[in-house]
């Protein structure tokens, strides 16, 4: 028998208002340290480069004429927005050119000015990831200028239209978008523990963005290298591409729950009712599960709905870790996850909800000097045993999720009676 659920409880004190002010003191304390690691090291290259480094006028004016096609870029996409989490612009078209034809302060300095405009004319999110970002960039920035003055020379040698600088160019323009990336990574990483590299690192449609902003930004610099007018030329069709990718971006996201970026309630009915259609076809088993947080407003209540949110987030990549590629898992509303199971029969199911249930309750949140553990509870139906339909299999999965919270929490149950139809996705879950 499953041990009774259990949340680790502790008042509230004086540090969760704090970190309701400041969000980065409500974060793992590797993570913060990482953070202000990296910003700290930033900020003395700044230093080191402005103190130690020649100041010519054209530069300046290159910087800033980059930077101004940074900002044209950033106002024509502005009305479309841009998708909460991570989010992908193609800006290293600008940040690169500034990493390749001038000295490495100006590298460091570029991100700043252009996430002060994300910040303010695109989107808010807390100041500290903004502050992280143009660090990282901005270190990358540094690695790829000093790489790229060391070897080819600089402007002049980029504009002769010889191969080899170029090719120097394009590894400086790697360079950039390794460190750049590893240095995400390893904070990603670091806020989720349990997360796997791959996840936090490339994928294929990420490996493909690095490949056009690394080759824009080497075009970009070539161009600018020629004449800086010839930056009149080049900026529209960047504006283009950037439109193109956030649109795609949006359309993503609003297929995605905001705070936990599985699918929301009604793309995970239309993946479901296509895989239940196909399971009909194909004579295939499935089986759906419905999971809960135990006791999750306890939570929300004793250390704020900050926590709270990220009890969210890791129970929902605790369970995304688990699944296969092909699983298709949404948040139902509130505290619970729908989970479908193509291929899977009753043994299979009872052992992944069985899987799901151990790694939560191995998972922590750090909040204040404490770390949250929390337990779900989950009820399972099989398709053509406890229904035909995506509405039978929620109901009779439902009314074993309250099977197993009657039980005492923290279990697995299956439905022991036939049921009336169920909430549909999207609805609330009562308060655990």
């Amino acid at each position: 028998m499953a041990a009774p659920s259990h949340t680790s409880v502790k008042p509230r004190d004086s540090v969760a208002p704090l970190a309701d002010r400041w969000p980065l003191l409500g974060q793992r304390r590797a993570l913060v340290g990482y953070i202000c690691g990296v910003v700290a090291l930033d900020f003395a290259a700044i230093l080191f480069f402005a103190v130690s480094g020649n100041f010519r006028w054209s530069d300046l004016l290159t910087f800033t004429a980059l930077m101004a096609c940074g900002a044209v870029c950033i106002e024509a996409t502005r009305r479309l927005g841009m998708p909460a989490g991570v989010s992908r612009d193609l800006l290293s078209a600008w940040w690169l050119p500034a990493a390749l034809l001038l000295p490495p302060v100006y590298a460091l300095l570029a991100p700043i000015p252009l996430q002060f405009l994300l910040q303010k004319r695109v989107r808010e999110t807390v100041v500290y990831r903004r502050v992280f970002s143009s660090a990282a960039i901005g270190l990358a920035g540094c690695a790829a200028s000093l790489l790229f003055h060391g070897t080819a020379g600089g402007l002049a040698a980029l504009t002769r239209g010889a191969g080899e600088p170029i090719l120097i160019a394009v590894g400086c323009a790697v360079l950039f978008t390794v460190v750049n990336t590893a240095l995400i990574a390893i904070a990603a990483h670091t806020a989720d523990p349990d997360s796997r590299w791959r996840e936090v690192l490339w994928n294929r449609e990420s490996l493909l963005l690095d490949v056009v902003e690394l080759c824009l930004g080497v075009l970009v610099s070539i161009t600018c290298g020629l004449n800086l007018a010839l930056l009149v030329l080049a900026l529209p069709p960047v504006v283009l591409l950037q439109r193109s990718l956030l649109h795609a971006q949006l359309q993503a996201a609003a297929r995605t729950d905001f705070k936990t970026g599985l699918l929301n309630a009604a793309a995970w009915q239309r993946e479901a009712d296509t895989e239940i259609v196909r399971a009909r076809r194909t004579g295939e088993t499935l089986a759906l599960l419905i999971v809960d947080i135990d006791h999750f407003k306890r939570v929300n209540d004793t250390y704020g709905h900050l926590i709270g949110d990220q009890v969210l987030v890791g129970v929902a990549s605790t369970i995304r870790s688990q699944l296969r590629d092909y699983d298709v898992v949404g948040r139902f509303g509130g505290e619970e996850f729908v989970v479908l199971l193509p291929r899977a029969d009753v043994t299979e199911a009872r052992r992944v909800a069985e899987r799901l249930r151990s790694r939560v309750g191995r998972m922590a949140v750090p909040a204040d000097d404490n770390m949250i553990t929390v337990t779900i509870s989950a009820g399972v139906a099989i398709m053509s045993v406890h229904g035909d339909d995506l509405i039978e299999l929620l109901a009779a999965a439902d009314l074993a999720l309250y099977r197993a919270k009657e039980l005492g929490r923290d279990r697995i149950c299956l439905p022991a009676t036939v049921v009336p139809p169920a909430r549909r996705p999207g609805a609330e879950s009562a308060p655990s």
